[in-house]
């Protein structure tokens, strides 16, 4: 039994195994340039990358919406669609079906 022993604990005796041991425990976990911290930071960066990507997106919707509100025509599509806005002597009648008002209610 003792031989077996002697056999797992022979690498333990070599002091360059064992300040390789020690030198990556303190690399992976207690030192400022970690491999956890590395981890942390890079799905931080992920993180900000997607957000990037996302307002790039908005700002060239902003720029389509701008470019179109540009003129008067933009403008009065605009007002009519999503105000209700009439022209003197003009009448309007909202039409809504049946699967958008269920739409309203499932959102409410």
């Amino acid at each position: 039994m003792s031989k077996k022993r002697n056999k797992y604990l022979k690498p333990f005796r070599n002091i360059f195994f064992l300040i390789l041991v020690v030198f990556a425990v303190w690399m992976i976990f207690f030192d400022a340039n970690s491999w956890l911290i590395h981890n942390e930071l890079n799905s931080d960066i992920e993180e900000l990358e997607d957000e990037k990507d996302f307002y790039k997106n908005e700002i060239i919707k902003d720029r389509k919406a701008i470019k179109e509100l540009s003129n008067d025509e933009g403008i009065e599509k605009l007002a009519r669609e999503k105000y209700y806005m009439k022209k003197e002597n003009e009448d309007i009648y909202i039409i809504e079906y049946q699967d958008s008002i269920a739409k309203v209610k499932r959102n409410e």
